[in-house]
């Protein structure tokens, strides 16, 4: 498996990379993610682990380097901590080295500075709190000292008013007086109290002097602390900043399980005979033997392809293509750029400035426990829920969401090949969960007839259209056609359970995906979503089971698994695997990642049945090609955080728009209310829709049982005694999706029959019912 290059080390450089780490005799070396970073050595499991767990460090000021061979190298601080660690190679061992030494250079170098300015503490940030408590006493001490200065300045200050005004009136006696037997009195108390001046300004110019020259010696120790404190916030920024894109520099080896060559991950026991009890491997022995059984086991092991496949070519082994030897550039970018018939994009300009932003989520405090707890085992579109734990967008909305990263969808279109197509359209599948990391909000349930178009067609050469369906069990049916030669759509269920702790949401239905030219017909269904802490804790959302992407025409398959999270793992959180393979079953590519942040997929050479896994499962070993990023997810926009974390699709999504449906969901009151921050006219606003479709309702129901027994008369209890309302609840038909038997894939769904974008351009909207 191919890993990116290292930097060559600079002076003040953080240096990071994979090294192998001895343990123990039973499990020899193992791979640490290590990062060297102000003159101090740690390392971690996992990249992952940088954010929590530190599994050790050492710090290189009074710490020796030795190198051992070719390969190996060993870090000692005097024998409470000794590190015996390999590089991959002499290259890399050399860029460790020189490294480690320059990092020892400048740690030296600080200690002594900090020793030659007379600092009782170290200007090294000290691993301990006894630095920064010395630190602290020594503050505090000067400060008091300073303090006490302060109050005799204050103390002269009087004394000199006092006596100076003293001086002053007695000076005015002494110019009006006579001369005569007062004079020689008087004379002597200007002389008192001259002298008292005298002494307060001496004492004064004393206590200045005192204050000054305090505050000139620790000037400078001032200046160096604060330069440390300085220092260290910007190492804390720089650390900060590093956790929050660490997601984005996770190595692919832990994308897809990585198995070491058996020199490295098992090295034999006569190789380290003459050197017992190496390394501090109580970190490691521990960890190891606890999380190994409860974590799930992968299916598939990925391997770097044997360097003949990159020499020669491919086409037994990939039953693709006969165009490899090529590593370094992903299979479906020959595809395409080798394609006469896939025109190059065009830059469309989007017919109207869309918004970037909604008016900020107003903080208004509601006890969840007192709705929830009488609704535990119902269903949740039973629950009448306050607009408190919605988001402005209906069930509708967040469905045309699917279609935020479309591209992957036009790429697919113009593959020739279907197992490559097969990539994208699994990677497509994959992103329409990245929009659900962050958004806790429960989408306004649609009343039944609603709608909402998404018109993207100069912008980006699709539109769409949803319609909810039916209502008991709510059902929206969503079609979405592109000029780039696919079609897409699907009939979504929601079943949904709270359960006390978390809430979990199933999807029923099916998604369909039709491609023009290659007549290739996808369809899958969804995995389970799940809302955790619900009643105490943060609220955070999961997503966990497994898809099968089908291709009904050539029968390729591609089997994802979303890796539910568990604290016990070492696996990255939120982890997506996945196998292309063609209908005798053969494995093609290779898809790992992440459903919140992106996707690679690599070309599968050669497989072959592996070692069994911790349950006795016989795993797969992949050798795969250098692997190529097929997704990312788009940033999120500047103060998502405030915006009910919507991507910059979503901001638009409720923005009015001329011309469409008056049942479109942008016209719906409660949400516009929410929207605008208007909470407690939402929720009356949201009662009152509410009761206006129970109304409706129980309107078809009555005439549904009238058609059905034409001579009885209707009553509120014939309705619900009637076996038509247990059979068939009402006669509703949508207004532009029908029903049918799909032959491909041999599932019913809502099919769009057409008929809207028509009424659009003719602004005729006569069937449409009036719902708000």
């Amino acid at each position: 498996m191919s890993e990116p290059k290292p930097p060559t080390p600079t002076p003040g450089d953080t240096y990071k990379g994979w090294l192998f780490k001895w343990t123990n005799y039973i499990k020899g070396y193992q791979r640490r993610w290590f990062v060297l970073s102000n003159g101090l050595l740690s390392y971690y499991r996992t990249q992952a682990e940088m954010g929590h767990t530190c599994r050790g460090t050492i710090n290189l000021a009074t710490a020796n380097i030795a190198v051992e061979d070719s390969c190996n190298f060993v870090i000692s601080n005097g024998g409470a901590q000794t590190y015996h660690l390999k590089a991959s190679s002499e290259v890399e061992r050399q860029r460790w080295i020189t490294a480690l030494e320059l990092a020892k250079a400048k740690a030296v170098r600080m200690q002594a500075e900090s020793d030659d300015s007379g600092d009782d503490c170290p200007a090294v940030p000290p691993t301990s709190g006894q630095g920064g408590g010395c630190r602290n006493l020594e503050i505090q001490s000067t400060l008091r000292t300073l303090g006490s200065k302060v109050e005799d300045l204050n103390t002269c200050n009087d004394l000199i008013v006092k006596h100076g005004s003293a001086l002053q009136r007695s000076l005015s006696e002494l110019e009006g007086i006579r001369v005569g037997a007062d004079m020689g009195e008087k004379m002597r108390q200007v002389t008192e109290r001259a002298t008292l001046f005298r002494i307060t300004s001496n004492a004064m110019i004393n206590a200045c002097r005192d204050f000054l020259s305090l505050a000139q010696n620790h000037g400078k120790r001032w200046q160096k602390a604060l330069q440390v404190e300085r220092d260290q916030r910007i190492r804390l920024e720089e650390t900060l900043e590093q956790l929050a894109k660490q997601h984005n520099h996770l190595e692919r080896a832990f994308r897809g399980a990585t198995v070491l060559p058996s020199s490295f991950s098992n090295p034999t026991l006569g190789s380290k005979g003459g050197v017992p009890g190496k390394g501090d491997a109580s970190d490691e022995d521990d960890d190891n033997e606890f999380f190994d059984a409860m974590e799930d086991p992968a299916e598939f092991i990925t391997v770097p392809a044997d360097p003949k496949y990159h020499r020669r070519s491919g086409s037994n082994n990939s039953g693709i293509s006969s165009e490899t030897g090529i590593d370094d550039q992903s299979f479906d970018e020959l595809s395409l750029a080798s394609n006469p018939e896939s025109p190059q994009p065009l830059e469309l300009e989007p017919v109207r400035q869309r918004r970037t932003r909604i008016p900020d989520k107003p903080n208004y405090y509601l006890n969840l426990w007192s709705i929830m707890k009488n609704c535990i085992g119902k269903e949740l579109s039973k629950i009448p829920m306050p607009v408190n734990f919605n988001e402005p967008l209906s069930m509708l909305q967040r469905l045309s969401e699917d279609l935020e990263y479309y591209e992957l969808l036009d790429k697919a279109a113009k593959c020739q090949s279907s197992l490559e197509q097969m990539c994208y359209v699994a990677a497509f599948t994959i992103s329409s969960y990245s929009t659900t990391v962050h958004r806790t909000g429960k989408p306004f349930n649609p009343l039944l007839g609603e709608t909402f178009e998404l018109d993207r067609l100069r912008d980006c050469g699709y539109r769409s259209l949803c319609e909810q369906v039916s209502h008991h069990p709510p059902a929206a049916a969503h079609h979405a056609v592109s000029e780039k030669g696919w079609t897409l759509r699907q009939e979504i269920t929601l079943a949904s359970k709270f359960r006390g702790k978390y809430l979990s949401i199933m999807p029923l239905g099916s998604i369909q995906c039709l491609f023009d030219k290659s007549n290739n017909h996808y369809s899958w269904k969804k995995v389970t979503t799940t809302v955790h802490n619900i009643i105490v804790g943060k609220l955070w959302i999961d997503q966990s089971g497994e898809i099968d992407v089908v291709n009904h025409k050539t029968g390729d398959r591609c089997h994802l698994k979303f890796a539910p999270y568990s604290y016990f793992s070492r696996d990255v959180p939120r982890k997506v695997t996945g196998v292309v393979t063609d209908k005798d079953g053969k494995a093609h590519y290779v898809l790992s990642g992440t459903w919140d942040e992106k996707m690679e997929f690599s070309r599968v050479m050669q497989s072959s049945k592996g070692e069994n896994g911790t349950e006795g499962k016989q795993r797969t070993v992949y050798q795969t090609l250098k692997a190529k990023e097929i997704w990312r997810k788009n940033p999120l926009p500047e103060g998502a955080e405030n915006m009910y974390f919507f991507s910059s699709l979503a901001l638009t999504l409720n923005d009015p728009e001329e011309g469409v449906a008056p049942t479109d969901s942008r016209r719906r009151p409660d949400q516009r209310l929410m929207e605008d921050g208007r909470w407690d006219e939402a929720n009356a606003e949201k009662q009152r829709l509410e009761e206006k479709q129970r109304t409706v309702r129980r309107e078809r129901e009555r005439e549904a049982v009238k058609a059905s027994s034409p001579e009885e008369a209707v009553t509120e209890d014939s309705i619900n005694d009637s076996p038509l309302k247990s059979t068939h609840p009402d006669n509703y038909q949508a207004m532009w999706f029908e029903k049918l038997d799909d032959p491909v894939s041999g599932e019913t769904l809502h099919v769009y029959k057409g008929g809207y974008w028509e009424a659009k351009d003719q602004g005729s909207w006569d069937v449409c019912p009036d719902i708000f």
